[in-house]
C-alpha cells in the first residue's frame, strides 16, 4: 500500500482516528490553539467583523468552518460576535463541513446545547454540497491532516507489515516534487483538488487557515505521530501497527505548495505570517483590554495566561502560521 493510502486510511478509513470525536487538550493526544484559549476564536471573529466593515466580506455571507471537531471554535466565534456586533448574528449564516455522520450529529448536538437557535446553522458533508455567492471560510490545522507521499533517493514509500519501504517509482510525481525543490521528505496529496472544490463552492470568498510548517521544502522528514501528548517521529517507530488508527499522524505543511494550489484555482494570497503576528493584527490585545475592563482580576489573569500561549514563540506563536486567500474580490 502506498504511504498516502496508508496515511489516509489511518485517519479516515474504517475506524480511523478522525472518524469519531477524540478528546483534545489535557485528556487527548495533543493541544490546539482552540483548546488553549477562547481568544483564538475571538480574534478571528474580530477580524471577520473588520473585513465586513471594510466591504471585503458581505454581511449575509456563509461563515464556514472546516474541521470543526466538536464545535468549540464556532462557539467562541459566535460568542465574540454576539459581544462585539450582535446584529451580525441575524444576517450571517454559519456552517461546518463534516463528512462523518457520527461526528456531524455530535456537532449539531453541541451547537444546539451551547448556542441554541440564535444562529442560522447547517452541517455540510462536503464542499461539493455548497453553492454560495459569498463566504468566509476558516480552519485550524486541516492541511497537516491531508495524506502525503514520502520521497527518498527518488523513490516513494509504501507500507508493508507496519514498516515503511521506499520501493515505488513514480515519474510524474517525482517531476512535481522537483518543481517544488523537494528531494527528500513529504509532498502533500490533494491540495489542488481541495482548492478547486472551495473555488466551486463560492463565487466570492475569503479563506483563512492556521497550520504548522514553512514556506519552503525542508528536504527532511517531519512526519510524526502524536499519542498521549508524546511525539514519535515516524522512522523511530519499529512497528506502525502499534499506533495505526489509535493516534494522530501528521507532517509539516509546505505553504509554497499550498499557495501554488490555490493560485492555480484563481485565488490571490492576502497574507502569510506567524500566528503571533496574525492574532495581534486581528486585535487580540484589544479584546483582552475589553475583558480587563469587564471581568474581575482573577478571571482576566487566567485568560491572559492562556492567550499568551497563542502568541509565545515557544508555543503556538512562531511555528504556527496564518495564511489567507481571497477570490472574487477584484
Amino acid at each position: 500500500m502506498r504511504f498516502s493510502e496508508y496515511f489516509n486510511d489511518w485517519l479516515y478509513g474504517e475506524n480511523g482516528y478522525y472518524t469519531t470525536l477524540k478528546p483534545i487538550g489535557k485528556s487527548g493526544d495533543f493541544f490546539t490553539s482552540v483548546s488553549t484559549s477562547q481568544f483564538f476564536g475571538g480574534s478571528i471573529a474580530n477580524y471577520l467583523i473588520r473585513r465586513i466593515d471594510e466591504g471585503a466580506i458581505d454581511k449575509n455571507s456563509l461563515v464556514l468552518e472546516i474541521g470543526a471537531h466538536k464545535g468549540f471554535l464556532l462557539k467562541d466565534m459566535v460568542t465574540f460576535i454576539y459581544t462585539l456586533r450582535p446584529e451580525l448574528l441575524s444576517t450571517l449564516r454559519f456552517g461546518v463541513v463534516e463528512r462523518f455522520l457520527d461526528v456531524a450529529l455530535e456537532l449539531e448536538r453541541f451547537v444546539y446545547e451551547h448556542i441554541g437557535s440564535s444562529i442560522n446553522f447547517k452541517v455540510f458533508s462536503s464542499l461539493e454540497e455548497i453553492r454560495e455567492v459569498s463566504g468566509f471560510v476558516y480552519a485550524n490545522e486541516i492541511f497537516d491532516a491531508f495524506s502525503c507521499e514520502l520521497l527518498y533517493n527518488e523513490k516513494f514509500a509504501s507500507v508493508k507489515d507496519g514498516k515503511v519501504v521506499f520501493d515505488i517509482d513514480d515519474t510524474e510525481l517525482l517531476k512535481k516534487c522537483k518543481t517544488f525543490g523537494i528531494i527528500k521528505g513529504e509532498i502533500a496529496v490533494g491540495f489542488k483538488e481541495y482548492a478547486d472544490a472551495m473555488s466551486m463552492a463560492f463565487e466570492k470568498l475569503e479563506f483563512l487557515t492556521f497550520d504548522y510548517g514553512q514556506e519552503y521544502p525542508r528536504n527532511d522528514f517531519s512526519v510524526r505521530v502524536y499519542k498521549g501528548h508524546k511525539t514519535f517521529p515516524l522512522f523511530e517507530i519499529e512497528d506502525l501497527k502499534e499506533f495505526y488508527k489509535n493516534s494522530d499522524i501528521t507532517f509539516d505543511v509546505n505553504f509554497e505548495h499550498l499557495t501554488k494550489a490555490f493560485e492555480q484555482n484563481g485565488f490571490k494570497r492576502l497574507f502569510y505570517k506567524p500566528q503571533m503576528s496574525a492574532l495581534i493584527d486581528f486585535g487580540i490585545h484589544e479584546l483582552l483590554e475589553i475583558l480587563a475592563q469587564k471581568a474581575n482580576e482573577t478571571v482576566y489573569l487566567a485568560e491572559l495566561s492562556k492567550a499568551k500561549l497563542l502568541l509565545s514563540p515557544l508555543h503556538f506563536g512562531e511555528r504556527f502560521k496564518a495564511i489567507s486567500f481571497t477570490k472574487g474580490n477584484g
